[in-house]
């Protein structure tokens, strides 16, 4: 599914690359678009709120938490960046064709948004962010400036436009801080 999007992915395909039988797979799930959801909310859904949410809520400093994931060299196991965000290519190729997906894949970038949010308004709480920043336009401005970098880099196949986008949303961050501290 990651490597040539949900409706490409052939089920005969699917079955070889799980090395399961077509059996094994309808006693768990009922159909693919079954499978697909499992994705989104076990394997998709939980990367990001492991990876996004939980650790900014054991960061000391937002801004740190968000550099540190940014910088990170591997956004997530299996992440191949020739292939893109596996989030963002699914509710680009799925959500306007099934709702199913549209909501879970919302959900996703709802919880995803509004951890970050959490996470800036503690930190200004704590004195690390600028008050005048509004925390959930602020998540969201990062949010798509990562997609589309992601995105960005996909189409170009080229590590350089990726980096020079994460360099630029580092400089975004830094520039949330409030004066003195850091």
């Amino acid at each position: 599914m990651y490597k040539s999007g949900f409706q490409a992915a052939s089920l005969d395909n699917i079955l070889s690359n799980a090395n399961v039988t077509k059996g094994a797979l309808y006693h768990h799930f009922g159909s693919k678009q079954e499978l697909g959801y499992a994705v989104v909310d076990e394997l998709i859904r939980e990367h990001i709120l492991n990876r996004w949410v939980r650790s900014l809520e054991k960061a000391e400093n937002p801004i740190d938490g968000l550099l540190a994931i940014l910088r990170a060299k591997e956004p997530h196991p299996g992440f191949d960046q020739r292939l893109g965000c596996p989030l963002n290519n699914l509710a680009q190729e799925m959500s306007p064709l099934d709702e199913g997906f549209r909501k879970r894949l919302e959900g996703v970038f709802r919880e995803w948004r509004q951890g970050i949010a959490k996470a800036l308004r503690r930190g200004q709480e704590r004195g690390q962010v600028r008050s005048d920043v509004d925390p959930l336009e602020s998540a969201d401005f990062f949010i798509a400036a990562l997609e589309g970098s992601l995105s960005l880099a996909k189409n170009a196949q080229d590590t350089d436009v990726f980096d020079n986008c994460k360099a630029g949303l580092a400089s975004y961050l830094k520039g949330l801080r409030t004066p003195g501290s850091s």
